[in-house]
């Protein structure tokens, strides 16, 4: 059982601002190494900083490189010391890749809005994940609009897919008045408002989110908007929207949020808004239901799949956006969608994810996970 070690590409594990592609890589990681299991692990970073992982389970490499990572010194650090499986969590499999692999794909958005990526970036994905899914001998898709995607536009074989979801962190569950007025105070928010969080680029919509609050806006002197991402490519537009924007003075863009203030952030909105263009998956749309807050969403990509009780609503139509915001904030209809929200974002767990990982990583290798997951019995899913 010893000789089987899994590679695993630890790299996103090390980024300071998470957005789910990261988050997913870290807690994926973090529960495998949980879970009773006939594996070893040797986790490869592309930094010398330190990992948020106990050691005794997993031994780390740092392998530090200017560029083009893991096309030559992961793929080096393979040819020298091979491993029996690799594991690529977040990113794209290697060019060179002497070992057999499983690679997990998020999301194929830029085959649906194209001009929502740079023209290099839009390149770099088709390529990698064509490359990817054809060189691993399982992928791991997060939801199953993303497994029917790749079956759809590379032609992979359904049986060789996984549909394994992501989990909602712990940290995620209502928070009482006094630490939302603690976020409220540090984010200078005084007033009722509606929540959109993620990357600030045209794939989140975020330009029609700020047009369907100002039809709210024109109604309610109260309401505000708050925008809590990192800016993103071909953010100007979004820019420009809300500099414009005749009420400039209730948009707060908060950039980055630090993960510690997100529960309580989310548990102070009186909606949660996230009508993507295009989502493989769509954590923070759990993460909002998680912590008590109705949520309204897209009926495109993967959302309507995991989204479960939201309300959904057009995404190009800003009209239908403001209606759903406008119904969610209706006092019946907020407190039999906050009820079915938690109910239903409970369902999704890492162990969970790490569980049905460890499956597919023992089933590669030929090997039997059957006695790790009976000596886990009695472990209760967070």
């Amino acid at each position: 059982m010893n000789d089987f070690v899994v590679g695993i590409d630890a790299s996103r594990v090390q980024i300071a601002t998470m957005t789910g592609t990261e988050r997913y890589a870290r807690r994926v990681i973090e529960h495998l190494l949980e879970l009773p299991s006939p594996l070893r692990y040797r986790l490869y970073t592309s930094s010398r900083a330190g990992l948020p992982f106990p050691r005794d389970r997993a031994e780390v490499r740092s392998i530090p490189f200017p560029r083009a990572w893991t096309h030559v010194r992961l793929a080096i650090e393979l040819v020298r010391h091979p491993v029996a499986l690799l594991f690529v969590p977040a990113h794209v499999l290697p060019l060179w890749c002497p070992v057999p692999a499983i690679v997990t794909i998020h999301d194929v958005g830029y085959r649906y809005e194209p001009r929502a990526h740079p023209l290099r970036q839009r390149l770099y994905l088709e390529f990698g994940t064509w490359w990817s899914v054809r060189r691993a001998r399982r992928v791991i898709a997060v939801s199953h609009q993303t497994a029917e995607d790749l079956v759809r536009f590379y032609g992979i074989e359904p049986d060789r897919i996984a549909v394994i979801p992501h989990g909602v962190d712990d940290q995620f569950f209502p928070r009482p008045a006094a630490e939302r007025e603690a976020v409220r105070r540090r984010y200078g928010l005084h007033r009722p408002f509606v929540l959109h969080v993620g990357t600030i680029q045209p794939r989140k919509n975020v330009l029609r989110v700020v047009r369907a609050f100002e039809m709210l806006a024109s109604k309610d002197p109260e309401l505000e908007l708050v925008l809590a991402g990192k800016r993103g490519w071909l953010a100007a537009p979004i820019e420009e929207a809300i500099a414009t924007s005749p009420f400039r003075s209730r948009i707060h863009w908060l950039g980055h949020v630090d993960d510690r203030d997100l529960p309580a952030l989310y548990s102070a909105a009186a909606v949660f808004v996230f009508p993507s263009l295009y989502e493989g998956f769509g954590l923070p749309v759990l993460e909002a239901m998680a912590c008590g807050v109705p949520v309204v969403t897209s009926r495109r990509g993967s959302l309507a799949e995991i989204a479960g009780p939201a309300l959904v609503c057009d995404p190009l139509d800003v009209a239908d956006i403001a209606r759903a915001i406008e119904t969610a904030r209706l006092p019946a209809a907020r407190e039999t969608l906050i009820a079915a929200g938690r109910t239903h974002a409970a369902r999704f767990t890492w162990t969970y994810t790490a569980q049905q990982t460890l499956a597919v990583l023992c089933e590669v290798l030929g090997v039997s996970d059957a006695d790790a997951f009976r000596a886990d019995s009695g472990h209760q899913d967070r």
